[in-house]
């Protein structure tokens, strides 16, 4: 299994755009062939306040490349991503796997 890991710079002064976006994308990655561990928002009790993570579990490279590609074609993804990206709150994303030890 390997763990897909986004990190998001948010805008911290549009949290609730970031938000409505992750509360649409449960379902789209599910349909797509992810398993959400789940989307961390930053709190203002320790560290940064403008870093997000996402955690979506694969059984392997291939199945996520097939996600890809079926997240891409989701109307309600796509439909999410333009929303997001006309707000402007989320500056920068990184992605990166992770490979769980226990």
């Amino acid at each position: 299994m390997i763990t897909l890991c986004i990190r998001y710079t948010i805008d911290q002064n549009q949290y609730r755009n970031f938000e409505e976006y992750v509360r649409a994308l449960p379902e789209p990655i599910r349909r797509s062939g992810g398993e959400l561990v789940g989307y961390f928002l930053p709190t203002k009790l320790a560290g940064p306040t403008n870093t997000a993570l996402a955690l979506i579990n694969f059984s392997n490279l291939d199945a996520y490349e097939k996600y890809r590609e079926a997240f891409a074609a989701d109307a309600a993804a796509v439909a999410s991503i333009a929303a997001v990206e006309k707000t402007g709150c989320i500056l920068c994303e990184d992605r990166s796997f992770l490979r769980r030890m226990v």
